[in-house]
């Protein structure tokens, strides 16, 4: 082989290499101090093509998840932290009509297992949107589910419907310990929850095989049922404002769940005026941006 030939193969290889770089670094975003990552391709749920053109965040730090449809195909987003988080509290504060998604829109908020924390259909805790294709009027629109930590037994799940009326914000998040796991949602977002709309208390006697024990990422995802269009043909869109987490060694047990330890440092701190556009509830509250952990 030539000098020169040699010199046109390493550059060509030098090239390659570095999109390949660039492409791996487009696969992720920032948000809320979070790396996440994007996914691109198709499978399940769904199953749905899945693309990282569909999540993206925003100069105000949202993260925003759409459901398009590009060239005839209908494609979703997913993402999820690089970072594996264990006990502790959990929040999403949602901006979107989540009460009122097409029949065939899931909204997901759950933590999902990597291979080492074990296979699909374990280690999983869920909050998810969605009639699941029902077009009853008697369809739920929301469910709560633990997936055991091991193969074998069924998901826990609880199902339930609600209204956001005329608002479109809310907060959802649980509390994960190692014996039971506290889901609550609310309107307006506030990590108080003092404007309820539902909450489960799961405290199976069995908790080391009902309850996932593992470190796992977070994931938020908004996809089609069994890959269906939405019902109506429109494209979809919800914003995830924030996403915070507490860990275990942050908070104190009372006997109605976990509230949050001041242990937190000023500069982790900042005022926020959040409101539940309906009743226009207000408030200012000292929020925690959450770091890895």
């Amino acid at each position: 082989m030539s000098t020169m030939h040699k010199k046109c193969v390493l550059f060509v290889g030098f090239v390659f290499m570095l999109l390949c770089t660039l492409s791996l670094q487009a696969q992720t975003l920032v948000f809320s101090n979070l790396t996440w990552n994007v996914r691109n391709g198709t499978g399940g749920p769904g199953p749905n093509n899945w693309s990282s053109n569909n999540a993206w965040v925003d100069s105000n730090g949202y993260l925003h998840l759409k459901i398009t449809y590009v060239n005839g195909v209908w494609y979703c987003p997913e993402v999820s932290t690089t970072t594996r988080l264990g006990f502790g509290q959990y929040w999403f504060y949602v901006i979107g009509d989540v009460d009122t998604l097409d029949p065939n829109v899931v909204l997901g908020l759950f933590n999902y297992p990597n291979p080492e924390a074990g296979p699909d259909g374990t280690n999983e805790i869920d909050i998810e949107f969605s009639r699941w294709g029902s077009t009853s009027s008697g369809a739920s629109n929301a469910s709560y589910s633990v997936w055991p930590n091991i193969l074998g037994p069924n998901e826990t799940s609880l199902d339930y419907t609600f209204s956001l009326g005329s608002g479109n914000y809310s907060t959802h998040g649980f509390v994960w310990k190692n014996n039971r796991i506290f889901f609550q949602s609310g309107y307006g977002h506030y990590k108080t929850y003092p404007y309820p709309i539902m909450s489960w208390l799961f405290t199976p006697p069995d908790y080391s095989t009902r309850i996932p024990q593992h470190t796992l990422p977070v994931h938020i995802n908004l996809w089609l049922v069994d890959g269906n269009p939405p019902m109506d043909g429109n494209e979809v869109e919800v914003i995830i404002k924030r996403f915070y987490f507490t860990p275990q060694a942050l908070l104190k047990d009372c006997s109605s769940g976990w509230i949050e330890e001041d242990l937190y440092q000023e500069e982790d701190l900042y005022q926020e005026e959040d409101c539940y556009q309906e009743e226009d509830f207000c408030q200012e509250e000292e929020i925690f941006q959450g770091n890895e952990w």
